[in-house]
């Protein structure tokens, strides 16, 4: 039988439920489910990490490689041409740089939100070939992909070693 092993003693701190605006909820959620994310594919084994376990080819790694990429798609502005290769990590990278990356995307993408006050302002980001979305619907995007993609990896790391919980 898989052993399991709770992981909320790492930081995975819960989004607030009373006496917060609706920026620091949707942002609180987010928060939750990229710590929550990158703490399923820290630590996974090698080659296991990067090994599709599904008939979609969809791996641990790769998700949080994807995942990167929307970060910085969505608040910093990159171009993203062939959005099925993001779900690839380089044979190159190790677990800790795709986590290191992903949380790199992250602190970056909170320094532009930190700068945003109204959620109805569009996305500051240099991208003049499109509009950018509100910063509410790229809040709650990032919410859902996010949120979707954890629940994928929780799967996954389950299969790889019985490690459950967020």
């Amino acid at each position: 039988m898989p052993s399991t092993t709770r992981r909320n003693g790492r930081g995975d701190t819960p989004p607030p439920r009373t006496g917060s605006s609706e920026t620091e909820v949707l942002r609180g959620f987010l928060d939750y489910l990229r710590t929550s994310i990158a703490m399923k594919v820290d630590g996974a084994p090698e080659p296991q990490v990067r090994t599709a376990a599904v008939p979609s080819g969809t791996n641990l790694l790769g998700l949080l490689n994807h995942l990167t990429y929307v970060e910085r798609s969505m608040f910093l502005g990159d171009d993203v041409t062939d959005w099925q290769a993001t779900f690839r990590a380089a044979p190159a990278d190790s677990v800790a740089d795709v986590v290191a990356r992903y949380r790199d995307a992250v602190e970056r993408a909170n320094d532009v939100l930190d700068g945003c006050a109204d959620l109805g302002a569009p996305v500051p980001r240099p991208r003049p070939d499109r509009p950018a979305p509100s910063i509410r619907w790229a809040l709650t995007h990032l919410i859902e992909e996010t949120g979707r993609h954890a629940g994928h990896a929780d799967i996954l790391r389950e299969l790889i070693d019985g490690t459950t919980g967020r």
